[in-house]
């Protein structure tokens, strides 16, 4: 079941392009040479509202890239002086990375009073440490396949789960697909309306010039073709939080806005036992209806951001 579990948390296929196909959820986050924390709402007038942008490709002052990078935003609570806040960070996850973002994240993870942290499991599961992941599936094997490709890491291996503060925060196999059932939802009519989604992007990208399927095909035959296909990939992986963020929303899904239901709900019931300092690490694509919820249902606003670098995409010096 843990792995069935792992395989339905932790990849769900998107339907454009090689890159995009072999990425699946492969959303966000980072790893170990961050920026300077930013408060207030934006960095400057041209930058998105925090808690709106989750990933992004950061480039030099040439348009060079050097890293493709995923927010943690930092939201408190207004509290009187006599009153210490709740700080709850929202860290975005990516499932292949660097090894030195995996690091970064275990040493994060210790400060927290609580992690909540996704898998679509029975309740009480912990992933034991050095878990791997499993070749025995199409998806697994898929995620084996990238993370071989690209010289990266799969999240499984290099997260320690087994620390005292992980809180599992998500649905049960029996909870997500009854969900479903209820929903009227199945993986095909996801699958489609991802899609959908996704022409409307391709074609707006087409227009501007952009040429991913042939950015995908250069970077398979190019000499450093490891660090060339996270280039095409990460550019198209910045886009995909768009893309699961339409499973979001009024119509809302299973896949985003019950599951984010389940983990809040979590999260509630570790403010009531008292916890101050709490982290949620789940998918981009889940965390723009997070930011909405915190905001409507918790009383918490943004207040600082910082960004993180999971891939590496500078040229190396020769």
């Amino acid at each position: 079941m843990f792995k069935l579990a792992s395989r339905i948390s932790l990849v769900f296929p998107h339907p454009r392009g090689l890159a995009l196909l072999l990425a699946g959820v492969w959303m966000v986050a980072a790893t170990a040479v961050a920026e300077p924390v930013l408060t207030g709402k934006t960095k400057s007038d041209a930058e998105p509202k925090m808690g709106t942008e989750w990933v992004r490709v950061k480039k030099d002052d040439r348009g060079r890239p050097l890293a493709m990078q995923v927010a943690i935003v930092r939201y408190r609570s207004t509290a009187g002086d006599d009153k210490v806040p709740v700080e709850v960070d929202l860290v975005g996850a990516v499932h292949v990375g660097d090894a030195a973002y995996y690091d970064d994240l275990n040493k994060r993870f210790e400060k927290y009073d609580a992690l909540l942290y996704e898998l679509v499991a029975p309740e009480g599961t912990r992933i034991e440490a050095g878990t791997k992941a499993s070749n025995r599936h199409a998806l697994g094997a898929m995620q084996n396949g990238m993370k071989d490709m690209l010289e990266l890491e799969h999240q499984l291996e290099k997260v320690d789960y087994t620390k005292e503060n992980f809180v599992h925060a998500d649905m049960s196999p029996d909870e997500f697909f009854d969900s479903m059932k209820t929903r009227d939802e199945s993986f095909l009519k996801m699958y489609f309306r991802m899609m959908g989604q996704s022409i409307a992007h391709q074609s707006t990208a087409t227009a501007e010039g952009a040429t991913p399927d042939i950015d995908m095909m250069k970077a398979m035959f190019a000499k450093d073709r490891a660090r060339q296909l996270k280039i095409a990939m990460a550019g198209q992986l910045s886009e995909m939080e768009s893309l699961l963020t339409a499973f979001g929303g009024e119509e809302g899904s299973t896949l985003i806005t019950e599951r984010n239901k389940a983990a809040l709900k979590v999260l509630r019931e570790q403010i009531d036992a008292g916890k101050k300092k709490l982290g949620v690490f789940y998918g981009a694509g889940h965390l723009s209806d997070m930011d909405e919820r915190l905001q409507k249902e918790f009383g918490l606003e943004p207040v600082e951001i910082i960004w993180l670098n999971a891939w590496d995409l500078a040229a190396k010096s020769k």
